[in-house]
């Protein structure tokens, strides 16, 4: 599943919330246990950090170290196998007070897979990984190939996630003895010509039904990457989600890392149009159908609870309870919400509205 509005909301929500606390020493615990790792082995390595704890000389911080450690194996527990994605669990005394005692323990499955493992003890909360994952939303397709080997992968963030890798049956350039070499050439186009239709069928297969896929880049070294696309080899459905072709000079996973680094300007503009695609169907709305929509606080909240909402604008600029509470109730009235930047022009003027934003289901005569 790709990482969505709402579930990037809740994870902001969740770093925020942890990011508010600070240890007095380094007494925090951050544990992180990757996808398909044995949790009992995360369990009993805490246990055998208890032991160790013990030899720390100041009582308080040593008190707090354990009883951390205790809640994080206690919470542990509960959990039969590790999550599909991994988990990422933190515990520690967040007592305003000194020598007050208020061991909180939290976990989250990671929205994408979590590829490492960590223990630490701080005086802050290890949220680095997530807040990676937090930063971007999208799914992209990336396809890498030539003539002889390709490589599909999708972009979940930041993490590149391999699907599939193939190779052709394309023949080395030096021919066999005895072989003409019409007929050597020929045999060479017709091997390449299979090699992309099987790229292409593992393309469909892959992503004709990923409906959060924002985009497919293609990269190669050399013209291949164009026959490819160019050459009907692709079906339609598939071939309109293509959003650029870059020039690589590598394939296989360094091709892959290639391809993004060189798809930064792309993936940046897409991110901006999508944002500025459904402000502007709001604004054409305002100016041909204002009963169509509505905006400011409370001209939305009442709309939404009258269950007329189809789509709710929120400015990233809202308050984050504010936020949470309206989040609640498109949830009941299965309203979609989507948080607005205020990095373009028509982020800005949601701002400047009220914050607040509506596309609703039908026009709703005011009396």
């Amino acid at each position: 599943m790709a990482l969505d509005q709402k579930s990037t909301f809740k994870l902001k929500r969740f770093i925020k919330e942890l990011n508010s606390y600070r240890g007095r020493h380094t007494e925090f615990v951050s544990v992180y246990v990757p996808a398909g790792y044995d949790i009992v082995k995360i369990i009993n390595h805490l246990a055998q950090e208890q032991g160790t704890a013990s030899n720390i000389k100041s009582a308080a911080t040593r008190k707090n170290v354990t009883d951390a450690l205790e809640r994080m194996i206690q919470h542990l527990r509960l959990f039969a196998r590790t999550p599909p994605n991994g988990l990422a669990a933190f515990s520690g005394n967040v007592a305003s007070q000194e020598g007050k005692s208020d061991v909180k323990v939290w976990s989250v499955e990671p929205p994408l897979p979590l590829n490492m493992r960590l223990y630490r003890c701080d005086k802050e909360f290890i949220l680095q990984p997530l807040e990676e994952m937090a930063q971007e939303q999208s799914v992209y397709g990336l396809v890498v190939l030539d003539k002889r080997d390709a490589t599909i992968a999708l972009l979940k963030g930041k993490a590149i996630v391999l699907l599939v890798k193939t190779h052709s049956e394309v023949p080395g350039k030096m021919k066999a003895g005895g072989q003409s070499a019409a007929r050597f050439a020929q045999n060479r186009e017709l091997a390449a010509k299979a090699h992309f239709k099987k790229v292409a069928d593992y393309m469909k297969d892959q992503f004709l039904m990923m409906t959060e896929l924002k985009g497919i880049l293609v990269g190669g070294p050399g013209p291949s990457k164009y026959e490819f696309v160019e050459g009907g080899f692709i079906t339609d459905q598939v071939r309109k989600k293509v959003i650029a072709i870059k020039d690589l000079s590598y394939t296989e996973e360094f091709g892959l890392q290639e391809l993004l680094d060189k798809s930064q300007d792309v993936l940046a503009n897409e991110s901006i149009a999508e944002e500025k695609m459904i402000m502007d169907k709001f604004f054409r709305l305002l100016s041909t159908k204002p009963r169509m929509v509505a905006y400011g606080q409370d001209e939305v909240r009442k709309k939404l609870e009258m269950g007329a909402v189809e789509i709710l604008l929120v400015s990233e600029a809202t308050d984050d309870n504010l936020i949470q509470e309206f989040e609640k109730k498109a949830e009941e009235v299965g309203t979609e919400l989507k948080i607005i930047s205020v990095e373009t022009r028509e982020g800005v003027q949601l701002k400047d509205l009220g914050k607040f934003a509506a596309i609703l289901r039908y026009e709703v005569q005011e009396y």
